[in-house]
């Protein structure tokens, strides 16, 4: 199976949802744009994304690239968001998206489950600096990107994490046998 996308709009639930597949015993990729942010925003002239999209895409299109690799040799593998993000980030911000990161979207699986951002565990810092209703815009153009690129769009209700973790099972036909 290709590696599974879990992604959606900023304050959704989603690195909780990875974090307890992963503790069910599925390998699990984190989000390396916010790894990324959190090591840039350290240097002195670092690439930070609310600075320099194109840049910070970039960034993220050689990371996100390894991680699709390393998932690849796992029967089962989620990744917490994946490069077809970086295409709904760029258009977003209205930045053309160049064919290189169109053919890196490709390789996942068919189905890509949606977590929609939720204002009751919504937290704005400094990774996350733009208000709920900018990670609504977000999650909206994440969802018409990976529509465009041909997957199938499952959003995922939002629910406890162990009812998201059924759900997301009974949807792919899986369950943590690893």
């Amino acid at each position: 199976m290709n590696p599974i996308i879990i992604t959606g709009g900023p304050g959704a639930g989603k690195t909780t949802l990875i974090n307890t597949l992963g503790d069910a015993g599925y390998p699990t990729f984190a989000e390396s744009s916010r790894q990324l942010i959190e090591q840039q925003s350290q240097l002195e002239n670092g690439i930070l994304p609310w600075l320099d999209l194109a840049g910070f895409a970039r960034l993220c299109l050689t990371v996100m690239s390894e991680q699709k690799d390393r998932a690849r040799q796992h029967p089962v593998a989620f990744l917490d968001r994946a490069i077809p993000d970086i295409c709904g980030y760029l258009t977003q911000a209205n930045l053309e998206i160049d064919a290189t990161y169109l053919e890196a979207s490709q390789g996942y699986h068919s189905q890509v489950l949606f977590c929609r951002p939720e204002a009751s565990i919504y937290v704005q810092d400094d990774v996350r600096p733009y208000p709920f209703e900018e990670a609504l815009e977000i999650h909206h153009a994440l969802v018409t990107v990976y529509q465009e690129l041909g997957y199938e769009v499952v959003e995922v209700p939002f629910m406890s994490v162990a009812e998201r973790v059924q759900f997301v099972e009974s949807q792919l036909a899986i369950k943590a046998t690893l």
